[in-house]
């Protein structure tokens, strides 16, 4: 069974993320959704929000699941038996960052990073530039998934 996480932060989830995970499920027989935790990193939502847009996001997608977990993600992937990182690309900065990342996890462990460019139409979107629409009270709605919405 190929098997290839999807590591983030995903404060909050948005398009860009979707789309990536969608097409990852035709390419693997599972995508695990990995939110990182990071004690030094301040978020919009919580760890129990993010995780909770995702799984209700793909909950009626049986190839995806939705974890959590600390430190380097290439332990992570030893951990859980899975030999495949999927990230997607926005742009050559994206690239250039994550060439550099994909060889370091390469040095450190028997991992392999797949690589996915964004479609044009969210290759814009950032959870950042999300987070600069909520808390300015624009309309983030249309950078998210349905399941995203600000109580």
């Amino acid at each position: 069974m190929k098997r290839a996480i999807f590591p983030g932060s995903f404060d909050p989830i948005t398009l860009g993320h979707y789309d990536i995970i969608k097409r990852g499920v035709t390419l693997f027989d599972e995508i695990i959704v990995a939110i990182g935790v990071n004690a030094d990193k301040k978020y919009m939502f919580t760890l129990e929000e993010r995780k909770a847009f995702i799984e209700n996001t793909f909950a009626d997608e049986p190839k995806v699941k939705v974890v959590t977990y600390e430190g380097l993600t290439v332990h992570f992937c030893e951990q859980i038996g899975v030999e495949f990182i999927l990230r997607g690309l926005r742009n050559p900065a994206d690239f250039e960052f994550e060439k550099a990342i994909a060889h370091t996890n390469r040095d450190l462990a028997a991992i392999e990073t797949v690589f996915l460019l964004t479609a044009a139409k969210t290759s814009y979107i950032a959870s950042s530039i999300v987070r600069d629409v909520i808390r300015n009270n624009g309309d983030y709605t249309k950078l998210v998934p349905d399941t995203v919405r600000i109580k």
